[in-house]
């Protein structure tokens, strides 16, 4: 158990190390690449300004977003009165559609319990 510590210590000194030699230069690449979406001058104020916009853009987008729901309920109510002329294709699309939609949420309740199958630790 103590030589995994002193490993795991090793490497977290190692990796620091690495982050304090080549972090600043990244953190300036990967600033240079993506200036253009970079808004001067980069304040508190200015970043509280961009999170109030993209909240109320976010919420005049619903009534297009509520519309587009409806849209799609009306054609999954019309190819539901004309199943008989769904094809295996399409019938085998959609079943493949709900169980990968049936994973990712089996896969979310075992992330949630913190990576375990039988339960929630309590």
């Amino acid at each position: 158990m103590a030589s995994k510590l002193r490993q795991l210590q090793s490497k977290a000194a190692q990796a620091s190390q690495y982050v304090a030699k080549n972090g600043s230069s990244y953190h300036k690449q990967l600033l240079e690449q993506n200036k253009q979406y970079i808004q001067e001058p980069p304040t508190v104020e200015k970043c509280d300004l961009l999170a109030k916009q993209l909240f109320y853009t976010r919420l005049a987008s619903i009534p297009g977003r509520y519309e587009t729901l409806w849209k799609e309920v009306d054609y999954i109510k019309h190819i539901w009165k004309n199943r008989q002329d769904l094809k295996v294709e399409n019938a085998g699309i959609a079943a493949l559609f709900g169980l990968e939609c049936f994973a990712w949420y089996c896969a979310g309740e075992i992330v949630g319990r913190g990576f375990t199958f039988t339960g929630y630790h309590v």
